[in-house]
């Protein structure tokens, strides 16, 4: 009786155990599908309150008035997970799991908690990822919750023209990104100091314009008012250029400097900064703009990570690289485009992303002569919109020292 007493023991204490065992064993992307299998609905319990049982029940019945064979996966993302924070990663593997040949997917964002992502196999018919997409920037959307959102997402789907519904949400974005940024980067704090040097000039100017004026009427009435903001505006743009050219000098020495103290021995990325900084130079001799004086920066910044060693660094931001380092990388996904990129973004540049406006942009110039993002450049033009900035590029010996080495600055100059 003893023995059997100590046996029921210890089987009551491994049976839980083993039990729990077995069920850890089922991977995240397993059992998302295998709930999925019996309901097209699936929140993680984190979302309990956002999704409660009673709206997840609407949805299912909003998904099945469709027809479509639409799924939902309402999951947190973070880095390190199962599914390594990437939503892209989530969807792949869900949908490898299933055994459906047409599905359409609806997930959480991998950097925005009410954010929505769309995919479809084998093809995007039904333009979902259009239509997901555009939930984010709809007015009538601003303040919704995740459920609300992801029922919103389901009922554009269900109308089929994604796509429309996108560019229509998105025009006001579209039209303001085209716009030049302005000379300061916010909260960023990297181009402060340009005030000064835009506003001295710009006023002298127009006391200047201003004392012309109040001498002679006539000048005034021969004199086309519409010029004086554009000399304003290319003075201020000279000064800023000038200011920013010096300060890259100051930065490609300092990264000399650095350079000649390392320790030869105790430095693996010295011969890494040493290239970065005879890259540097190369493009600061060169430059013939404000945006080639900023990839003179990120050089510098590419050569002082390789004398630190610090693995995996953060660049630049993507979007201006005049805010100075990323905070963070974002899933970014262009206005009008279907593709996400993972990019470096500094924090008012995640800001900006995070409540649908357009991030502050460094512009470049077209061969038409028009002021653009830079990373709209064709890449065969430009190495920054190629690499932007170095954002893009994930490892080292692709890294932008490499690229300017190998002639993509000197093509890029010679482009017509």
């Amino acid at each position: 009786m003893v023995l059997s007493a100590v046996l029921s023991a210890v089987l009551l204490a491994v049976g839980p155990t083993a039990s729990a065992r077995a069920a850890g064993s089922t991977s995240p992307g397993e059992r998302i599908a295998g709930a999925l299998r019996t309901s097209p609905v699936y929140v993680d319990g984190a979302y309990s309150d956002a999704v409660p049982p009673a709206r997840q029940k609407q949805l299912v019945a909003q998904i099945k008035k469709t027809g479509l064979p639409i799924k939902v996966v309402l999951v947190p993302l973070t880095k390190g997970d199962g599914f390594d924070g990437d939503s892209d990663v989530l969807a792949r593997v869900v949908h490898d799991r299933l055994p459906q040949h047409n599905l359409i997917l609806i997930t959480t964002d991998s950097d925005f908690t009410d954010s929505l992502n769309g995919y479809e196999w084998p093809t995007d018919a039904h333009q979902s990822s259009d239509a997901v997409a555009s939930v984010e920037f709809l007015d009538e959307m601003r303040d919704a919750g995740l459920a609300d959102r992801t029922a919103k997402a389901v009922e554009l789907v269900a109308e089929g023209d994604g796509t429309k519904v996108y560019k229509e949400a998105t025009k006001g974005l579209r039209d303001s990104s085209s716009t030049p940024p302005a000379a300061t980067s916010g909260s960023g704090g990297a181009t402060w100091w340009l005030w000064p040097l835009v506003a001295v000039p710009a006023l002298a100017l127009i006391t200047l314009v201003g004392r012309s004026l109040v001498r002679s009427r006539r000048s005034r009435s021969r004199t086309d008012p519409v010029a004086f903001p554009q000399v304003v505006f290319a003075t201020a743009r000279a000064a800023n250029e000038a200011e920013l050219r010096r300060r890259a000098e100051d930065e490609v020495l300092a990264l000399g400097e650095a350079t000649q103290a390392a320790d030869a021995d105790g430095t693996p990325g010295l011969q890494h900064a040493l290239d970065a900084y005879a890259a540097a130079g190369t493009v600061l001799d060169a430059a013939r703009g404000i945006p080639d004086l900023a990839g003179v920066l990120a050089l510098v910044a590419e050569g002082q990570d390789a004398l630190t060693g610090t693995p995996s660094p953060l660049p630049l931001c993507f979007f201006n690289p005049l805010h100075g380092r990323a905070a963070q990388r974002t899933t970014w996904r262009p206005l009008g485009r279907r593709e996400r990129l993972k990019v470096a973004t500094c924090q008012p540049c995640t800001d900006a992303l995070r409540a649908r406006r357009a991030p502050e942009v460094l512009t470049d110039t077209t061969e038409d002569g028009r002021e653009v993002p830079y990373f709209e450049i064709p890449g065969e033009r430009s190495v920054w919109a190629a690499t932007g900035y170095g954002a893009l590029v994930r490892n080292r010996e692709d890294g932008l020292a490499g690229r300017v080495a190998r002639g993509d600055f000197t093509r890029s100059l010679n482009s017509p």
